[in-house]
């Protein structure tokens, strides 16, 4: 009998050779299985007649073979099947690459339910490459669609669906039963086997809508109670007496806007009061977060108070430490950094001056908030990039500081509309930086599409001849089976590019490299070893080349357009004017905002409206996302959820208190809470 701990190797079917690729999709048990839920669907129930069915998705028609057909050799060992097929409104003819069996099937008179992409030329249709199942009343409507890996196929993955069925049916419902009938949502177990064996796509929203609402009400649950521990405690109040704040102000080689001057006076206001501020500073691209990070931090330092600043990436944490340690200079901050990289000699010395008090201010990676790491008068804490960081992550740190709660503060470089914004951090102070400072280049976006690879590259070995570095960013990591054929890998594109521009030195980064190999890559990089860098969304935040030129990102279809306005915010960052190309086979008006227009805030806008506010949850690179079922969830999804939060905390949570615990634990160690 199957259960949930059942290696997937031991199922029937599944050798050793295959559970190893099930490996890389996570999967090694059945419950891992049964958790694993289809990427999208199709609905090939929903006949449509020939003659309607031309567009840009696949659809699904029933057609009946009108010829023989023929099958052909072409070049490289290359065959080819075609035939026609025709209905009441027209006739298509159908394309097979390499399966020359299908000769035999593809009797005259044959009906068969036909999936596919419908072209039309004049008066004439073709498929190519379609999905072919003898025609009957008794076919699946709906078939899920699951990611896949390099050597699996979704009919293996159907299949292993089948086969944990047993463990769905033992899941059970984490909230109260009430609450399920209540909201009028379907059960977890119902929802979890109604995605993977849909009957009809209303069947498919409504169980998505129900898994979507638990998680939201138990993230929005979670989110209280974590951040209900942070919010409680008093504060050391700090003033303006004898810091000669205003002297550091006056030395910056730049002048403040009036954007800046407001939140830092917001800033300041917080961190004259005993209550402990909570606030969060949301900044375009380049708007200048970091001086306002500094201010704080030396303004601290002056009232006799140690700060700490916590990067997600060494990386950042470096330029942080270099970009503070210039500011500093001249104004007696004894500054830090602390990373996992930093030697044993140098961090005994930092804990040690960190618990004595001569450091005042300590810049790092979440080494700086382990159990050996002590402070002798914590007064402020910032962390950058908030989605990158948790609320656990920020609570240990705030757990440093004896008897008092520190000052909190968190720096975004992620645009949030106000509707949503209003929701996801209600209990917190948002500050906006909502203007650029003067000079700040505008990066030239282009769109353009696969016709133009070669002008596109042309112009990269121009620049590169001109000694600038690029970026190009692809949405996968290694090459997919399926649906995926058509999308540009890191693993493959190194060899594209190689055989483009053979005289061009470039570096592969990605996600699931180890974080020192990473870090070896962006500083080869940066230190202009290499030209270019091909890379997943790794490169999304924090990385700062200033002689990087161009963003070429391809399959920019692919990606949101407030992670496409994070990744061309790479570029840009130095005195030479800068581009970012967005190559596409499907171009779109949804891209062509980024080519009207470098607001974030705007960006994010559209954004939310056209994908919903799953980018905002920080969906990134794969296993990395905080939601699972809500990606696609509507803001008034949400704002339900929030308002039910709201009413259970005044009631007892004890019936939620295993829900809330196995929700925050289910999430892992890099999630938003640790």
């Amino acid at each position: 009998m199957i259960n949930r701990d059942t290696p997937l190797r031991f199922i029937k079917g599944v050798g050793e050779a295959t559970a190893n690729k099930l490996l890389r999709l996570g999967l090694t048990t059945a419950e891992d299985m049964a958790m694993l839920f289809p990427r999208r669907y199709e609905y090939r129930g929903e006949i449509v007649p020939l003659a309607d069915a031309v567009g840009n998705e696949p659809c699904a028609t029933v057609l009946t073979v009108c010829s023989a057909p023929t099958l052909r050799h072409g070049g490289k060992g290359i065959s080819y099947v075609k035939v026609n097929a025709c209905d009441e409104s027209g006739t298509a003819t159908l394309t097979f690459f390499n399966q020359p069996w299908m000769e035999k099937s593809l009797v005259s008179g044959r009906k068969f339910r036909v999936w596919g992409r419908v072209e039309r030329y004049g008066y004439t249709f073709q498929i190519t490459a379609p999905v072919l199942e003898p025609y009957s009343e008794d076919l699946p409507d709906v078939l899920p669609v699951y990611p896949l890996t390099k050597g699996l196929t979704q009919q293996l993955l159907r299949r292993l669906a089948q086969e944990v069925k047993p463990v769905i049916d033992e899941i059970e419902n984490p909230l109260p039963e009430e609450i399920y009938e209540k909201h009028s949502v379907m059960g977890r177990k119902e929802a979890v086997c109604a995605l993977h064996f849909p009957q009809s796509r209303e069947q498919v929203e409504k169980a998505r809508r129900a898994l979507a609402f638990e998680e939201l009400l138990l993230f929005q649950l979670s989110l209280r109670r974590v951040r209900g521990s942070l919010n409680r405690g008093v504060a050391i109040p700090m003033g303006y007496k004898d810091t000669g704040i205003g002297k550091f102000f006056k030395a910056l080689p730049f002048s403040l806007t009036d954007a800046q001057e407001r939140v830092i006076k917001e800033i300041f206001g917080d961190l004259c009061r005993d209550v402990p501020m909570c606030r969060m500073v949301q900044g375009d691209v380049g708007s200048g977060k970091t001086v306002i990070a500094a201010a704080a931090m030396l303004f601290a330092v002056k009232n006799s108070l140690q700060c700490a600043m916590m990067a997600p990436t060494e990386i950042l944490a470096n330029q942080h430490y270099t970009t503070l340690g210039n500011l500093f200079a001249d104004f007696g901050v004894e500054l830090a950094l602390l990373t996992g990289s930093t030697s044993a000699k140098e961090k005994k010395r930092i804990k040690a001056g960190l618990a004595d008090g001569s450091i005042t201010a300590v810049v790092g990676t979440n080494a700086i908030i382990q159990k050996d790491v002590i402070y002798k008068n914590l007064g402020l804490v910032i962390t950058d990039e908030q989605h990158r960081f948790g609320v656990l992550q920020r609570a240990a740190l705030a757990d440093k500081s004896k008897g008092t709660t520190p000052h909190s503060l968190v720096m975004s470089a992620t645009p949030i509309p106000r509707s949503l914004s209003l929701i996801l951090y209600g209990d917190m102070d948002v500050s906006v930086i909502d203007k650029l400072p003067p000079g700040r280049q505008v990066i030239e976006t282009r769109l353009v599409g696969e016709d133009k690879r070669g002008a596109v590259y042309d112009f990269l070995s121009k620049q590169i001849e001109k000694g600038r570095q690029a970026y190009i960013i692809c949405p996968l990591v290694e090459d997919s089976e399926g649906e995926a054929d058509d999308k540009k890998s890191v693993e493959s594109y190194k060899a594209l590019f190689a055989k483009a521009l053979p005289h061009v030195k470039a570096l592969c980064l990605h996600g699931r490299m180890k974080g020192k190999e990473k870090d070896a890559v962006m500083q080869a990089f940066e230190q202009g070893e290499a030209s270019v860098l091909i890379s997943t969304t790794v490169v999304e935040v924090g990385v700062n080349v200033p002689n990087a030129t161009v963003m070429l990102i391809e399959n920019a279809e692919c990606f949101g357009l407030s992670q496409l306005h994070q990744l061309r915010g790479r570029v840009g960052r130095g005195e030479h004017k800068s581009f970012c190309i967005l190559l596409t086979e499907k171009a779109s008006e949804r891209l062509q905002v980024l080519c009207e227009t470098t607001d974030g805030f705007r960006i994010a806008e559209a954004d939310l409206a056209q994908r919903g506010p799953g980018d905002f949850f920080g969906a990134r690179q794969s296993g990395e996302s905080v939601f699972v079922h809500a990606s696609n969830a509507d803001i008034p999804l949400i704002e339900e959820t929030r308002k039910l939060a709201e009413e259970l905390e005044k009631q007892s949570l004890m019936p939620l208190e295993n829900a809330i615990y196995g929700y925050m634990n289910a999430l892992g160690s890099d999630n938003i809470f640790n």
